[in-house]
């Protein structure tokens, strides 16, 4: 082991981890081994090659679409496509399917992977209307309608739960306003997955865009995209696909090669699939531990002299995100101090996500956010509160 490698595993030892909405971690020792053992032994290129190792890694890659689609109610996994993370899915997504002149419906709580986006293809031509969502980060499916009945409307796009406030979206609701008017649904649902039960063809969505790092306890780098059996978004990159359709001069239409170009990213999808297995034995009792122990953590800082939490009241349905404000001392220097005096992992900022916190009337100070996840306790959340109230005092 490295002095590099030691110093940081020492620091891990004594870290609390309270930064899930940001990425899970640590991760199921099955996931830890699955990655492992692709990176030792799957050492062909799938598609590439006839020989064994080449045949098993694709099996293995076969194998983990097939086990995520099922987690996630995704009926054909051909429709399920892993890509680098969510935010590539969203770039496809938006970039695949919209053209200038095209108008799209789009949330106000959105993060920078729906909104810089937008912002490009704004710049291209692409009629960009926004809806603001109220005082606690909700949607109001209402508003969403009466602004797509204003005009022919391409998309809808919004979170489906936001990564400052937790708040869940009503994104079936919205599935089935853009539906009656003909528009594609497009759904982010980096903080969903994982922490809810999901079901893509259910919700109506015609793409789903998954981050494997955060609930979905995979590791970095790998993602999914899920697509409704018509939504047909233009591929943005091409290249090797392997298989017989080698030969085609452009990428191939087949799903999912043609979102698939180069070489996969085998370990991470290996580690997805063995995460995606884990959720779907370990999901239903970690979700309801998720839901006491954010209502702990809400109701325990609500009763500090000075705070004030974004989003909704205790006990209303969010995924486990909170974030606070103090009326005196910023969010980076609490981070800061809990980092310091109790080796509590948190995220200060903006959170990647500049719209909502414009939406909250937080976008001058920023917040402190916890996520909690795989691995957390109600001592965690407790000394949490307990180092707020030393921090701020």
């Amino acid at each position: 082991m490295t002095e590099a490698a030691r110093d940081i595993r020492a620091t891990a030892a004594r870290t609390v981890y309270l930064d899930h909405g940001a990425t899970s971690w640590p991760k199921p020792q099955p996931v830890v081994q699955a990655v492992r053992e692709a990176v030792e032994f799957y050492g062909g290129n799938p598609g590439r090659g006839a020989y064994e190792l080449a045949l098993a890694t694709a099996r293995l890659i076969h194998d983990a679409r097939r086990t995520c689609a099922a987690l996630l109610g995704v009926r054909d996994p051909s429709d399920l496509a892993f890509v680098s993370g969510a935010t590539e899915a969203l770039n496809i997504a938006l970039k695949g399917l919209l053209a200038p002149g095209d108008r799209v419906v789009a949330c106000s709580m959105e993060h920078n992977a729906v909104v810089r986006p937008l912002n490009v293809l704004a710049a291209q031509g692409v009629d960009v209307v926004w809806v603001d969502a109220d005082s606690t980060g909700l949607m109001d499916a209402d508003e969403v309608e009466a602004a797509v009945r204003r005009a022919p409307t391409r998309a809808v796009v919004c979170q489906h739960a936001s990564n400052v406030t937790g708040t869940i979206q009503p994104v079936g609701d919205l599935a089935d306003v853009a539906h009656a008017s003909g528009a594609w649904m497009i759904v982010d649902g980096a903080q969903a997955a994982g922490h809810l039960d999901i079901d893509v063809a259910a919700l109506g969505a015609d793409v789903y865009a998954v981050s494997g790092h955060k609930g979905l306890l995979g590791p970095q780098g790998v993602g999914l995209l899920c697509l409704s059996e018509a939504c047909e978004p233009r591929d943005l990159v091409q290249g090797g696909t392997g298989g017989g359709a080698s030969e085609l001069p452009t990428q191939p239409t087949a799903r999912p090669d043609r979102y698939e170009a180069g070489t996969p990213n085998t370990p991470g999808i290996a580690g997805a699939g063995a995460a995606a297995a884990f959720v779907a034995e370990h999901g239903h009792a970690q979700h309801g531990l998720e839901r006491e122990l954010v209502a702990r953590l809400h109701e325990g800082v609500l009763a500090l002299p000075g705070f004030r939490v974004l989003g909704s009241p205790p006990r209303e349905p969010r995924v486990p995100v909170l974030s606070v404000v103090h009326e005196r001392v910023d969010a980076d220097q609490l981070a800061f101090l809990l980092d310091k005096r109790y080796g509590i992992a948190a995220r200060a900022g903006l959170h990647c996500a500049p719209a909502a916190h414009r939406t909250l009337g937080t976008l001058a100070t920023g917040a402190l956010r916890f996520g909690i996840g795989w691995g957390n306790t109600a001592e965690h959340v407790d000394l949490a509160v307990q180092a707020l109230a030393e921090a701020a005092g």
